[in-house]
Parts: C-alpha cells; structure tokens; sequence
C-alpha cells in the first residue's frame, strides 16, 4: 500500500466559482480548440486563475512547476496531469486570448456572469493604475497593433522602469466590469472619459448608472464629451480659480449624516453645463492635515526669511518703487505680516568707488526696504481651520450630499482591487514576459482572478447575511463581512489524498471541518463537488 498527499487548500473554491460563472462554455465558443492540444483553452484559462489566486510564492508565469503538488485532475478534469500545463501550451493560449480581444472577451466573461449572478450596475468606479516592467521591449511583434511598452508617470515612482497602464471599471461592490492595457505614457485625462464610454458600449446597461472617477475626468473637453445623458460624480481639482474661491470662502457648513463629514452646497454652470456642486470638510483629514501644516510652518518661516533677505538688497530708484515692492511681497507672503517696515535713503560713492567721501563729492542714492516679519497668527488660523476640504461634483442636481459622499467614497473599492492585482501574497501582477501581445493577455488573466476573488467575496458575505450566519475572524470573533483571503487562509490544510493498493487507487479528502464544510454550503454545490 502506498499513500501519496497533494495540496488542495482553497483552489477548489475558485475552480467552483469559475464554473459556476459559465466561463469555460462561453471560452470554448469564443476559443475553439482547433488543433490536437491536449487541453482546451478554456481549461488553460481555468489553471492560469488558481495559478493567480494560488496564495503561495509561485508567480502567474508560464511554467508547470506551480502544478506539480496540486491534484490536478479534481481541479481541472480527468487525465489532466501537471506535465501538460507547460510553457507552449500556456503561451499559445495567451496568444489565443489576444487574438479574440483581450478587452472584448473580458467583456463577454462579464455579461455571462451577470446572467449567472445578480450583482449590481447602479455605480461603477473607473481608474488607473500601472505596473513596472524590467527590460528593454523594444516591440516584439511589430505586425501587430500592441500596446507600447514605455516610460509614463509612474505611481510607484520607479522612474527608471518602463511600463504599461490597465484601466479598469468596478461595480460598488468591487467586481471589475471592464479592463484595457494600455501603452505605458497614457494619459488619464484621455483615458478615464474614453474608458466610461466604453463600458457603456461593452455593457449596454439599460439601469441608471453614476459614473464615479477622480478629478482627472474634470476637464472642459471631457464633461462635454461625457454629454447631458451620462451622470457622473468626481472631484473638482483645486487648480481651477472657482474652486479656490470656494475653498478659502468663510461659509457656514452642514453636519452629513456621517458626522465625520460637514458641507456646504452651491450650484455652478463650469464650461456651461449645470451642476451640483459640494463643498466637504473631513474631520479624520483636516487632522491628519494639521499636523503636517503645523511642522510646515516653522520650514515655511525660514523661506520666507530667506525671500526677505534677497528684498532688503534690493535698490531702488525712488520711495514709491519700494514701498511697491514690499506690498507685492506681503501679498505673495499672506501668513506673515511686518513687524516694522521703513524705506531707507542711502549713498554711496559713483562708479563704486571704495573708502570715506571727499568733501563736496558728489554721491549717488537710492532707497532700499528695512523690514522685519511675524507670524499672522489670525491668517494662519483661519488656514488650519480650512484644511481638510474638498468639493464634490455631479451633473444630477438632484442628488443629496450624503448620496454624492457615499457614492464617491465607495471609489475606495477600485483601489482595494488595484492593491489586491500589486500583491505580493498573491503574485498576480508578476510579469515576466517579452512580447507585448502577451502582456495584454496577462493583464486580462489578472484582472480575471480579480473578478473571480471578488465575486466569491460577494457572494459569501451576501448569503451570511441572508442566513444570519457568522465567519470567525483572525481574533475569533464571529462576522458576517469575512475577507476572501482569510477564508482562503482558513482552507489551507486542505489535501487531496490517494490510498494504492495494488492496481487500484482510492482518493479523499482530507482535514475537513465542519466550520469549512459550513462556508462551502454557503459558496454553493459548483463550490461543495470539489471537497467531495
């Protein structure tokens, strides 16, 4: 008798919530395979996600070894064997998915999800991000119309790294609707406007949909292009002079419902499109502010010292010409005031002549600024209470603070998936590939694990909800709003075990709790088979 041990842990949870998504049926029609491979594109795809979600120091690369201790035939099918899942058959499927359309086979996942499971449309995030890439890519497949591979703005600030930008759209629940890898110098003031109309086109949503971004979206040209029929919120940048105003206004604010929050509401017609807009003032930001304003001032003195010195040696012409410049200066300066201010009429000897004036010689004169400063202490207080404001944005007037607030806040949701793809627990945004081609189709495989995590996230705390049932945390306490990680995490004993005997095998599973076989009648029978 002979006994031999794979790990399983989680992967069957994902494996079930790729099922149960029907994405297997709509790659293979999408996908066809054509030729006498062993395995089909879609259960390539399928390895590729627990790869991806695998939770483990394996990168999402093209490679077999991550496979090797995995019971591959109960993830992925029967006669599937770690040895198929090799370098060819992984890159030929990525050239496959860039052939169908990264971006449009992405979409087609979505809306086959969408008829499988209810998650909501009704507010739909979009941004940026991008991902540094070492090496030089100097375009590999130049007869195809790929994404550059070039310096950009880096948000990591790896200047030195080229890149490539994937902008992406979440529903207010964090599930990815939309991506596009694009070159790595996109600019997000073309990109987010261009990505909103794309999903509208991709998605064909028919419900009343809020078009949630950041204040790159805010331009002329976009909010026209956007058009009557969009509805959208965003932040308005400080740069423009209307906003200024607002923010250093002295105006009475309103408690939110979130008494975190205060407000005050005004209208404007920016570039002649009516909107709504709110003033906010963030009580957690206006004291994270503040102690960075407060250590600012002392180093902002010393400046404007310094800035003082260069005005006392000055020379001027006459009184007047000083007493100007010592106004233009207090304007440009309006935290400081003068402690005394004089114009002094000074001479000295023509032509720069050196040593004590002869008797009757005749000198030149001019004037010059003696002055001294001090705090404002009344400017400065009135600056500190103004920290934490922003103002808020929408072209649906009727629309409540609150409901613009919530709405904009939930932008976090996107950024939690963007940290989530940068991971290093999970190694999904790991890129190791030359052609370009294939880096798209790298970026659809991430994005991909990002929907299925999402999703099965969802879907678990939705059914704990419904059936007042509770997940322990990692300090034992009962929730109903469990990350998937952790869930993850509490599968990891997980084995698949097989009993030889002769020329017959038995296989189970094994370590099996009934709190884990609790969260898998929460996940579903597609999720259950794979434990089974």
């Amino acid at each position: 008798m002979n006994i031999t041990t794979t790990s399983l842990s989680h992967l069957g949870i994902v494996a079930g919530i790729f099922d149960e998504l029907g994405i297997a049926e709509l790659i293979n029609t999408c996908m066809p395979k054509n030729r006498s491979h062993h395995l089909s594109h879609s259960t390539v795809i399928k390895a590729m996600c627990l790869n991806g979600l695998g939770f483990n120091e394996s990168r999402l690369y093209l490679y077999g070894g991550f496979f090797e201790n995995l019971p591959t035939e109960r993830l992925l099918g029967e006669g599937i064997l770690p040895e198929h899942i090799n370098d060819d058959v992984l890159g030929r499927t990525l050239d496959k998915i860039y052939e169908c359309g990264c971006t449009e086979l992405f979409n087609k996942l979505v809306l086959q999800a969408m008829k499988n499971v209810p998650f909501g449309t009704h507010v739909l995030h979009t941004d940026t991000t991008n991902f540094s890439l070492h090496g030089k890519y100097n375009n590999l497949d130049p007869e195809l119309n790929t994404i550059e591979i070039t310096y950009g703005h880096p948000k990591d600030m790896r200047w030195d790294l080229k890149r490539f930008v994937l902008s992406m759209v979440c529903n207010q629940e964090g599930i990815p609707l939309f991506a596009e890898t694009l070159s790595g110098n996109a600019s997000d003031k073309k990109t987010l406007v261009k990505t909103v109309k794309k999903i509208q086109d991709g998605l064909k949503l028919n419900d009343k949909v809020y078009h949630i971004a950041d204040s790159a979206i805010y331009s002329d040209d976009n909010i026209t292009e956007l058009g009557e029929h969009t509805l959208w919120i965003t932040r308005v940048p400080a740069t423009i002079t209307e906003v200024k105003d607002l923010l250093n206004t002295d105006i009475e604010l309103k408690v939110c419902t979130d008494i975190r929050y205060s407000y005050y509401e005004t209208m404007s017609s920016y570039d002649d499109i009516e909107q709504k807009w709110i003033l906010f003032q963030s009580e957690e930001m206006k004291k994270r502010k503040v102690k960075t304003f407060d250590k600012n001032i002392e180093k902002d003195l010393e400046t404007a010292k310094k800035s003082l010195k260069k005005l006392r040696k000055k020379e001027y012409a006459c009184e007047e010409d000083a007493k100007r410049d010592a106004e233009i200066w207090l304007s440009k300066h309006q935290r400081y005031e003068f402690e005394e201010l004089s114009i002094e009429l000074k001479s000295r000897r023509m032509k720069g002549k050196r040593g004590r004036p002869k008797k009757d010689e005749e000198l030149e004169t001019y004037y010059s600024v003696k002055a001294e400063i001090v705090v404002n202490q009344q400017v400065i207080t009135q600056e500190r209470e103004k920290l934490g404001r922003f103002i808020l944005a929408t072209n649906d007037l009727d629309l409540t603070a609150d409901e613009i607030l919530s709405y904009y806040k939930s932008q976090g949701k996107i950024e939690r998936g963007f940290r989530f793809l940068k991971d290093k627990s999970f190694h999904v945004s790991e890129v190791y590939l030359k052609r370009e081609s294939r880096i798209e189709a790298l970026a659809m495989i991430m994005v991909l694990c990002l929907f299925l995590y999402s999703i099965a996230q969802w879907m678990l705390r939705k059914r704990l909800k419904e059936t007042n049932k509770f997940v322990r945390n990692q300090v034992k306490k009962f929730i109903q709003n469990p990350t998937m990680r952790w869930v993850f995490f509490l599968f990891r004993r997980i084995t698949e075990y097989t009993i030889h005997l002769d020329e017959e095998a038995k296989r189970d599973v094994a370590n099996m709790t009934d709190e884990l076989w609790d969260i898998l009648g929460l996940m579903g029978k597609e999720c259950e088979k794979y434990y089974v």
